[in-house]
């Protein structure tokens, strides 16, 4: 099992207008494509599954800087190899300064960071998902979507500069090895942040599916609120009425959809079954899938359904890291909450904004007198968890050093 890795998107956003209950702009007049090369013949681009494309181009959208290469080469210092903050299909991350009015490259320290993604020459996703995060992001604007500050197609290249997300992912804090354990409210907070940044793209005129909802995908400022990343595979929604749009299957294997693995069939709702996966991989600290655990274990939804709605069995699955701080009765309610996420059925599963209602209350409960103490041991049937990083189905969750904080995994689509 692993990624499936991802395809070109061919259905980009032609919307301005956006409904939100939470503040919002959105960009328009963003659709001019320029080709800066048409005197000369256009190039074969390797990642762009082998369709001819131009070296170079623009996309005219307001409040967007295009960048030159040379301008993101100084910003990176010549993306050596020391700025790199993670790896990923699309291509790598790199740690840059610029200043914070004019954007022009800075020394290191001086201006403010940014996270250049650079792609991979011989990456598959290529132009049109490149096309698909300038578009989605140089539209919408909302406080847990990633910020997109620019960004550059030269020499067959295509980049992108978005604001730095000083924590890297929620993926490298709850599976690095020796990493620092989430308390329980901290984890509540990334998961409210990103329900609703998700419930945001759902109730947009033109729904947007994001299609790759995973914990790689949802980075982390300095006080840890969360924003959504990684546009490349976002889809908008059905309309006349269908209840889903048919699409080639892409995503992440574990957090895809079965009705979408099934039948490439993809509901708006389809993402509330990627969001219950993270819910469920917040409250355990496990991996959705890790060939490391026991037999019957590898697949954390299959493995843990049964024990959801078992107050026992819920006690066992929940985070040791937690060390019983935590409000059980708070656990109950997210299990049931996961349990109506990952309903085969998608008509059954509530909406976004559901799921944000259900979140906020469940956020209101604290502590009992009696759960206060932090527990010292750990329970024996504890044993079956693997809290090192070491499994999931693509690789280790990247050491945790220095600016490594944005994933390292093969095919993880983080930035």
């Amino acid at each position: 099992m692993g990624s499936c890795w991802p395809k070109p998107v061919d259905n980009l956003p032609t919307t301005t207008n956006t409904r939100a209950p939470s503040p919002v702009h959105s960009n328009s007049d963003a659709k001019t494509m320029k080709n800066r090369s048409q005197n000369r013949p256009p190039s074969t681009d390797r990642g762009g599954g082998g369709a001819a494309v131009p070296a170079s181009g623009e996309i005219v959208i307001p409040n967007l800087k295009a960048f030159k290469l040379g301008e993101l080469r100084s910003a990176t210092r010549d993306f050596r190899p020391d700025t790199v903050l993670g790896e990923g299909g699309f291509g790598t991350v790199y740690k840059g300064y610029v200043d914070q009015k004019t954007y022009a490259p800075s020394r290191v320290g001086i201006g403010i960071p940014v996270a250049v993604k650079k792609s991979n020459p011989d990456s598959e996703q290529g132009l049109k998902e490149w096309q698909a995060e300038v578009k989605f992001l140089g539209k919408y604007s909302h406080p847990n979507l990633v910020k997109l500050i620019g960004y550059c197609w030269e020499e067959r290249q295509f980049l992108l500069v978005y604001e730095y997300m000083q924590r890297g992912s929620l993926e490298t804090h709850l599976f690095r090895k020796g990493g620092e354990p989430i308390p329980w409210d901290i984890r509540m907070k990334i998961a409210v942040g990103a329900a609703r940044g998700l419930a945001f793209l759902h109730t947009t005129e033109k729904q947007v599916i994001y299609r790759d909802f995973k914990a790689s995908n949802i980075l982390l400022d300095s006080e840890f609120n969360a924003k959504l990343s990684d546009f490349g595979l976002a889809k908008l929604g059905p309309v006349d009425g269908n209840s889903h749009v048919t699409t080639k299957v892409v995503g992440t294997y574990g957090y895809a959809a079965p009705e979408y693995l099934a039948t490439g069939h993809l509901y708006v709702k389809s993402d509330v079954y990627g969001f219950g996966v993270v819910l469920l991989e917040i409250i355990t600290g496990l991996q959705v899938l890790d060939l490391n655990r026991p037999g019957g274990q590898t697949n954390l939804v299959d493995w843990a359904k049964p024990s959801l709605p078992d107050k026992k069995k819920l006690r066992k699955l929940i985070d040791p890291r937690f060390m019983g701080q935590y409000p059980f009765k708070a656990a109950i309610k997210i299990a049931e909450l996961i349990l109506n996420c990952i309903e085969p059925d998608p008509k059954r599963r509530p909406d976004m904004e559901e799921v944000l209602d259900s979140l906020e209350k469940i956020n209101t409960i604290s502590m009992k007198p009696n759960e206060s103490k932090p527990k010292t041991q750990l329970h024996a049937n504890h044993r079956h968890h693997s809290h090192d990083g070491s499994g999931g189905a693509r690789g280790s969750g990247g050491g945790g050093g220095g600016h490594r904080q944005y994933n390292n995994l093969n095919g993880a689509r983080s930035y």
